[in-house]
């Protein structure tokens, strides 16, 4: 038995001491300079090693000087990828990468220069050093440009902040700025010139006031300026681009009606009109509207008559058509004679609107010259 039991004892003992030792895994450092086309270093840029015999992930992050460094990192084959920010790396839109990198026990080292990256692909590709040189200026072009769109977006939307709560000054300060920043964007002109607009009737000072209008109407005459070389040259690929235009010109008739230039706001309208005749309804309604408060009644019914040419189913401008043609109604004896087409103006409206905002108007201007009322269902009932 005590034999048994001394053999069963060394046969464990042999198995115990032919299991492998188990050692802590070493691991080794990596660091690296990473540099734009520029050759300039790429500050809070992110830097992604990923080892592809197990997966795991290490995301680095470059200081100013375009320098990352961790200790830590399992020796393995490694994919090491750039990108230029977060939020590039969010989007998985890459700078440049590296595949294959053997990681040792050791420091590792590996940069980045897309600068240099470019050269060697240019002579891959037979480029001359003047076509990369060109190359490398459209590249940095492209950078300045992104920069500078997003600082005006940043502008844009602090002004309409500003804006939005009322304060006018803060918004024009602001765009100010930004045209200062580059003064060849149109919708920096146009915001500017609502801006002008909108603060001018807060205005005590009537020097002051007409002042702003005329700050509005000349930044929307550079908005316009800017808008119509854009889509002149094919810069503006925008589908809305004439709409925009047209919205220009509108803002800026305001502004001169506003400022008691009829004439000024009448031609504005009518440019607006020609830009965009998808919404010349609008502009010529628009163009009624000053005529009828300068109390032009010809000029206003022939404005309202394009409108409705524009747009049939404009059920305020017959309304507006039948209050200026009502004004020359004449009297004989003790009858009141309305102008043609006063009638059938307002008869319109209510078919068009037989609810609407004024349809009890328009019933007691009809009744007053002596005219049915009729409705959207054909019938007709006499006028008290």
């Amino acid at each position: 038995m005590k034999k048994y039991f001394a053999i069963f004892v060394l046969a464990i003992l042999a198995a115990v001491l032919c299991v492998p030792p188990v050692f802590a895994q070493a691991s080794g450092s990596v660091k690296g300079v990473c540099k734009d086309a520029q050759g300039n270093p790429f500050a809070d840029a992110v830097v992604v090693w990923v080892n592809t015999d197990n997966g795991q992930k290490y995301t680095l992050k470059t200081n100013k000087k375009g320098e990352y460094f961790s200790l830590g990192i399992t020796p393995g084959t490694y994919t090491i990828t750039l990108y230029k920010n977060a939020d590039d790396l969010k989007a998985n839109k890459e700078t440049d990468h590296v595949k294959g990198f053997h990681a040792q026990v050791e420091e590792n080292t590996v940069d980045f220069d897309v600068k240099k990256e470019q050269e060697s692909a240019a002579k891959g590709q037979g480029l001359t050093p003047e076509q990369l040189k060109q190359m490398q200026e459209a590249q940095a072009k492209q950078a300045k440009e992104g920069s500078t769109v997003k600082t005006l977006n940043e502008k844009l939307l602090a002004a309409k902040a500003a804006s939005d709560g009322g304060d006018f000054d803060g918004a024009i300060a602001i765009l100010t700025e930004a045209n200062q920043i580059d003064a060849t964007r149109d919708l920096v002109w146009f915001k500017l010139g609502d801006a002008y607009r909108l603060s001018a009737p807060k205005q005590t000072d009537t020097a002051e006031k007409q002042k702003r209008f005329g700050e509005a109407a000349d930044s929307y005459q550079k908005a316009i300026e800017l808008k119509q070389d854009a889509i002149k040259n094919g810069k503006d690929k925008d589908p809305n681009a004439t709409k925009n235009l047209a919205a220009y010109y509108n803002n800026m008739a305001d502004s001169y009606n506003r400022a008691g230039k009829i004439d000024d706001a009448v031609k504005t309208y009518e440019l607006a009109a020609q830009a965009d005749p998808g919404s010349a309804a609008q502009s010529y309604f628009n163009i009624g509207a000053v005529l009828t408060n300068a109390g032009k009644v010809d000029d206003a019914v022939a404005a309202f008559d394009k409108c409705i040419a524009a747009d049939p189913t404009r059920a305020e401008a017959y309304y507006q058509k039948g209050v200026n043609l009502l004004g020359k109604a004449t009297l004989q004896g003790d009858k009141m004679v309305a102008a043609p087409g006063t009638a059938e103006a307002f008869q319109k409206y209510l078919e068009l609107q037989p609810t609407g905002g004024h349809s009890e108007e328009a019933k007691a201007m009809l009744a007053s010259i002596g005219s049915p009322v009729e409705t959207t269902f054909g019938t007709k009932k006499k006028a008290k």
